[in-house]
């Protein structure tokens, strides 16, 4: 009995629940205009979800919804990711597949195609009117009226603190969902998010699980209400900018015209979208009286200094330091930048930041670093430099000017600038083109002697019995280069690796081109010090792979988080300081990397 009991058990985990992971989409054929609701489900709990990428759709509204039951002893388990995609553009757009990761093994969806035509036309569903729904607004016209407005009691609204700013002056945007007591919400999720075309925008968008509701009033009513995001934006052009409508698509409870016995109406839950609709801005140009004539497009308050480390040199370099501290559009600015005479080696400045964005405004510091490296002895002048800006407490421009520097130069060292990063000298100033000449001629003497016979003959003569050796030789290495195959592809990867993290830091502030290039970037760089193909770069391989090659284990943490981060970038709001920060994670972890991994 006890051998019996045991085969069956053994069979029924044999024929266990196997999982399933599927893609279901609610149409495959929409129009311009219409959205389509796409659902990943599983009827196993898994970790590491990862969507497609969704091209030619905008998607919104990751929902994620987990069902767990029993019935008859019968354990019935699913978990779904939803998202609502909105086609940017006509055609038929392939979505690709979704991963997950259950039990250990990677599953991905089977992808399908969506077909985007025309916009169609939608009507709005009408009832007949029932003369006891005291929701039901009365039509004595007509065999059928309307039914309640779902919309009733429920308001979004973007409240926009100043209409009528000045250009680069900061205008926070606050939006909010207005309930009243005798409506009720659910599931409230973003469809359509405003672009802020013509302005710089730092979006703060509310998480769900920290929207709190709120008592206020909308229009002189009492009301309840929730936060859905916070704008800060700063116009770059003047005129009557308009600002896109943020759309939101909810679950009202709506009436539906028949009542208990109490006289309690009964309700329904229907799905249903609004929008802030058009909203518009009136944008100030900055007036053209006393106006400075290097005014850069500065607005707020603020407080200016040029400070070197040093002002006597013993050849070593000078750190001249021109910051920007105060209260305005600080990362839209540009820094004036100085002129130092020929004899000192300028090189282009390292830009730092140090600013904060609340609702009011950019509030901080901007710094351009320049190094000056001395190739001359002597005293050397550096004109002050001057910074404008419109004050918009006075409605007038201001400016400071910093006091001129003298720098002294005691001696020179041939090799100060040896170490130092190779990048374009400043340009020389008027009249200064020349000072490379030398000043002093020299003489010669109008007779010249004979070619044949000469010092210059006889070395002609040799030199191509001394080339073909040396030619030989380079020829050589020239074959053992090109042969060396997997030297060759670590130098391309090591190659590829300093571009695409050059092409990250210039694309900081724009999302989804910034995390591709530090993704690649990252990826060549195992490819460089791992020797693996692309094929061989799963997260597992890698960690074990740089642990066998005596990688700090929280370095190894550290780029895995990095690269999730990369992964997970695109389909979730990021700011310019965010990006920042993940930009200087990596280089770290690179840094760190290269000493650690022999």
């Amino acid at each position: 009995m006890r051998f019996l009991l045991i085969l069956l058990l053994s069979v029924q985990g044999l024929f266990a629940q196997q999982a399933e992971f599927k893609a279901t989409p609610s149409r495959t054929s929409i129009g311009i205009n219409e959205r389509v609701r796409v659902e990943f489900s599983m009827n196993k709990d898994g970790d590491n979800f990862t969507p497609p990428s969704f091209q030619g759709f905008q998607a919104s509204g990751q929902g994620q919804m987990i069902s767990n039951s029993w019935v008859n002893g019968k354990r019935s388990y699913s978990k779904s990711y939803t998202f609502i995609l909105t086609p940017t553009a006509k055609g038929t757009f392939t979505v690709g597949a979704a991963s997950i990761e259950i039990d250990g093994t990677v599953y991905k969806t089977q992808p399908f195609k969506v077909t985007v035509g025309n916009a169609v036309q939608q009507q709005q569903q009408q009832n007949p009117y029932n003369p006891y729904n005291p929701y039901q607004q009365q039509q004595p016209q007509g065999p059928q009226q309307t039914a309640q407005n779902p919309l009733q009691g429920i308001h979004l609204v973007a409240e926009i603190s100043n209409t009528s700013p000045y250009v680069n002056q900061p205008v926070n945007v606050v939006y909010k969902l207005y309930v009243s007591e005798n409506s009720s919400v659910a599931n409230a999720a973003e469809t359509s998010s405003p672009q802020y075309n013509d302005f710089w925008s730092q979006i703060e968008v509310v998480d769900p699980k920290d929207i709190k509701i709120e008592n206020g009033t909308y229009k002189g009513e009492a009301y309840r209400y929730i936060t859905m995001r916070r704008t800060v934006l700063y116009p770059q052009k003047s005129g009557r900018l308009e600002l896109d409508p943020l759309e939101v698509e909810m679950i009202v409870e709506v009436p539906t015209g028949q009542y208990d016995i109490f006289g309690r109406p009964f309700t329904k839950q229907v799905k249903t979208k609004t929008s802030t609709g058009r909203q518009f801005i009136n944008v100030k140009a900055l007036p053209e009286a006393g106006k400075p004539a290097g005014f850069a497009g500065a607005v707020g308050d603020f407080d200016f200094k040029v400070v070197p480390n040093k002002t006597t040199s013993n050849g070593e370099p000078i750190q001249l330091t021109v910051t920007v501290s105060g209260k305005g559009n600080l990362k839209l600015i540009t820094l004036p930048k100085p002129q130092v005479p020929a004899a000192l080696e300028m090189y282009d400045p390292e830009h730092k930041e140090n600013v904060k964005t609340p609702l009011t405004g950019m509030t901080g510091s901007v710094s351009d670093v320049y190094t000056i490296v001395p190739t001359a002895k002597g005293k050397f002048p550096v004109k002050g430099l001057e910074f404008s800006w419109f004050d918009l407490s006075t409605g007038k421009y201001k400016s400071i000017t910093s006091e001129d520097l003298m720098l002294n130069v005691l001696k020179v060292d041939a090799n100060a600038g040896d170490n130092l990063p190779v990048s374009q000298k400043q340009q020389l100033a008027p009249g200064e083109q020349f000072r490379f000449i030398a000043l002093n001629t020299t003489l010669h003497a109008k007779g010249q002697a004979d070619f044949f016979g000469s010092g210059l003959f006889y070395a002609l003569l040799v030199l191509p019995l001394v080339l073909i050796p040396v030619v030989v030789f380079a020829r050589k290495k020239k074959e053992a280069f090109d042969n060396d195959v997997t030297g060759n592809k670590i130098r391309r990867s090591n190659k590829l690796a300093r571009r695409f993290l050059t092409e990250a830091k210039k694309q900081l502030g724009s999302k989804e081109p910034f995390y591709l290039a530090l993704e690649k970037a990252l990826h060549n760089f195992l490819k460089a010090k791992l020797n693996i193909e692309t094929s061989e770069m799963s997260r597992e391989n890698i960690r074990e792979l740089l642990l066998s090659r005596k990688a700090n284990p929280d370095t190894v943490n550290e780029f895995s988080q990095i690269m999730d981060s990369c992964e997970f970038a695109r389909y979730a709001p990021s700011s310019g300081e965010a990006m920042q920060q993940d930009y200087d994670r990596a280089v770290a972890v690179i840094i760190a990397l290269e000493k650690q991994v022999s």
